[in-house]
């Protein structure tokens, strides 16, 4: 069976020849998670952060229909800017292909593209998960399942407090993925650094966790790994800040009718309005987090690949 491979930019394709670091990065956090130019500048500092800790970034995307791992400077400068950018997980893909569209990609699509494309650890911000009332509406985010099915680490800084954490660490139970705290026992919850539950499993450093990945890959299993890596605490935010202001933001989502796959997004830009620009702040410092982590497993885990 054929699969298709995203085209690879220059500079990672000189790294997947050689047996390199590399680190797959997503593109719906320049798309549609953070204003312009705040969005740029995120994603220009993520890639040095990757970069300055011996990796080579990969942002993923759809431009004009075309399946991309690597983008030049030019063209990530053009997607911070585009207008009409729809918002594709794994399920999108192929329509957004057939219709040229640009697309950011989501969590569930980057770890997919990733994998198609052989590169192994992705850093996002936080992943999706079970939302809050799913007994009811049945909203699970397609991260956990694609999670379930494709073998891509990814490292995060947990997940929001907007989603239900209990469910969402039962639902990645059920799919099997092993859940990683970095230098912790504690589950984060992106903004803060404790949920209030526990991890599966601590390991304190990046070597320990690109061991952990490998052995997990030479098993068979056919999953992912979560790592679970909490925001520096100089950027955390309290829990009675944020929780107050996302039930806000909750609330007004609910009154306003707002949904699927408009909820975050609305969710999270209301909830930087309320909080005065605080979560915007601490979102860009915990993605550069993330991403000094996975450029340092990524290292590890490719000297791993070549014994």
């Amino acid at each position: 069976m054929s699969l298709l491979k995203p085209k690879l930019s220059p500079e990672v394709a000189d790294a997947l020849a050689s047996g390199g670091a590399i680190v797959a990065l997503e593109s719906t956090i320049i798309t549609h998670g953070m204003p312009y130019p705040a969005n740029l500048e995120t994603a220009l500092g993520v890639e040095a952060v990757v970069r300055e800790n011996g990796a080579v970034p990969a942002t993923i995307a759809v431009i004009d229909g075309e399946l991309r791992a690597g983008l030049e400077r030019d063209e990530l400068e053009k997607l911070a800017q585009a207008k009409g950018v729809v918002k594709a997980s794994g399920r999108d893909l192929a329509v957004a292909m057939v219709r040229g569209q640009t697309a950011g990609t989501t969590v569930s699509a980057t770890m997919l593209l990733a994998d198609l494309a052989g590169i192994d650890i992705f850093a996002t911000g936080g992943v999706g998960g079970v939302h809050r009332g799913a007994e009811q509406t049945f909203d699970i985010s397609a991260d956990l399942t694609e999670l379930g099915r494709t073998k891509t680490a990814v490292v995060c800084a947990g997940v929001k407090s907007i989603l239900d954490i209990a469910k969402t660490l039962e639902y990645l139970e059920t799919q099997r993925v092993p859940v990683i705290a970095y230098g912790t026992e504690d589950f984060p919850a992106f903004f803060t650094r404790q949920s209030g539950y526990k991890a599966d499993h601590r390991l304190d450093t990046a070597e320990e966790i690109a061991r952990a990945m490998f052995l997990h890959h030479q098993l068979g299993t056919g999953t992912g790994l979560l790592i679970a890596n909490p925001i520096p605490e100089a950027a955390a935010l309290t829990h009675d800040f944020i929780d107050g202001t996302i039930a806000d933001a909750v609330r007004e989502a609910e009154e306003r009718g707002i949904g699927r796959k408009e909820l975050t997004p609305f969710l999270l830009a209301r909830i930087n309005e309320l909080s005065k620009g605080e979560s915007l702040k601490a979102n860009i410092e915990l993605v550069r987090n993330n991403a000094r982590l996975a450029a340092k497993m990524a290292v590890a885990y490719a000297a791993l690949k070549k014994q």
